[in-house]
């Protein structure tokens, strides 16, 4: 079996197909179906014909809660924090962007009027993130002082505090129709195409629906940076699977439908429950070419970043060659690339 490096997932992507605004419509977004050997060109609306009566979609319903917040250090210093997770009703894990880390202990006094105290590193001295201490509940403070963690290659997003002002678009466009648990920091991009119009055609077509929550972190947007894949450290997010969707995975293998996942978290969450039995934890999972999947047979996703974790999942998913082959016909028809652009239909 051929081993896979870093660069074998690089590709040019000119920058004007980076998808800067959200199709005008949730459903309008283009659709690339490369299921078959060659890719065939749709529109978002038409996915209801493209399944069969019988199969199950398994959404993401994770909510993107308002993560980003800004501050400053007692020396004036000014600083950022992205939520990655809420610890308990005061704890949080965050991201921390400042000209030089404060000691722990430090006091920091946020925009909105809260203070963060700086408890560590997380999960352990070693750790990327850090670990504070609100004042007040977290999931409160964010949607009263929080900013919408719009990805870094949206140019509108601006990194102060006096500069982010969030559009009506984004605060409704940037999360899922079926958002329902607060708890990420980036929306599961794929499921950002279904409206009430789609998911009404699907239920008419016979399709049906269930759901797992996986918070998506800050993470999913990092490049891989090591050459060699296995020496990559994998960011960690938190997934539930409820007792309704394991049953109602068992009822589609029953019938012989196929399951439908709606973008990489789904397929993360599902197969970190098959490698490690657990229906609810932690997962790491790094999804690369040679991958042996047990629970997904059919994949809506976006386009992903170059060297990115996502793109190896596809690939693994689809196939190396495959994959390079799609990305090929979607660069040279102008799909639009990343979180607000167009989608794809896989089979493995």
């Amino acid at each position: 079996m051929r081993t896979y490096s870093l660069s074998d997932f690089d590709f040019h992507l000119p920058e004007s197909l980076i998808a800067q605004h959200p199709a005008a419509e949730r459903s309008a977004s283009r659709l690339l179906d490369g299921r078959g050997t060659q890719p065939i060109d749709r529109i978002f609306k038409d996915l209801p014909s493209l399944l069969e009566p019988g199969d199950l979609l398994v959404f993401n319903d994770t909510q993107v809660v308002k993560a980003r917040l800004f501050g400053e250090k007692p020396t004036g210093g000014k600083l950022e924090l992205l939520v990655e997770r809420v610890l308990t009703d005061h704890e949080v894990v965050a991201h921390m962007k400042v000209s030089k880390k404060p000691p722990v202990g430090t006091v920091l006094q946020m925009v909105g009027g809260f203070s963060a105290t700086l408890l560590g590193r997380w999960p352990n001295d070693d750790g990327q993130l850090f670990q504070f201490k609100f004042s007040d509940e977290p999931h409160h403070l964010m949607q009263q002082h929080g900013h919408m963690p719009l990805p870094p290659y949206i140019e509108r997003h601006q990194n102060t505090a006096d500069a982010q002002h969030e559009s009506p678009e984004d605060e409704r466009r940037y999360q899922t129709v079926f958002a329902k648990h607060p708890g990420a920091a980036a929306a599961p991009t794929a499921a950002l195409h279904f409206d009430d119009g789609v998911l009404a055609a699907l239920k008419a077509r016979g399709v049906e629906t269930a759901s797992v929550t996986l918070h998506v972190g800050a993470g999913t947007f990092q490049p891989v940076k090591t050459e060699n894949l296995a020496e990559h450290r994998m960011h960690s997010e938190w997934y539930n699977i409820p007792s309704e969707t394991v049953q109602a995975i068992a009822d589609c293998r029953a019938r012989g439908g196929r399951v439908v996942a709606v973008g990489t978290t789904s397929v993360r969450t599902l197969e970190s429950w098959a490698k490690s039995g657990a229906t609810s934890g932690d997962t790491q999972i790094f999804i690369t070419p040679g991958f042996v999947f047990e629970v997904v047979d059919v994949l809506i996703t976006n386009f992903h970043l170059p060297k990115s974790t996502l793109l190896m999942l596809v690939s693994a998913f689809a196939g190396f060659e495959h994959m390079h082959a799609l990305y090929r016909h979607a660069i040279e028809q102008r799909y639009r690339f990343f979180s607000y652009g167009d989608a794809m239909l896989l089979a493995k």
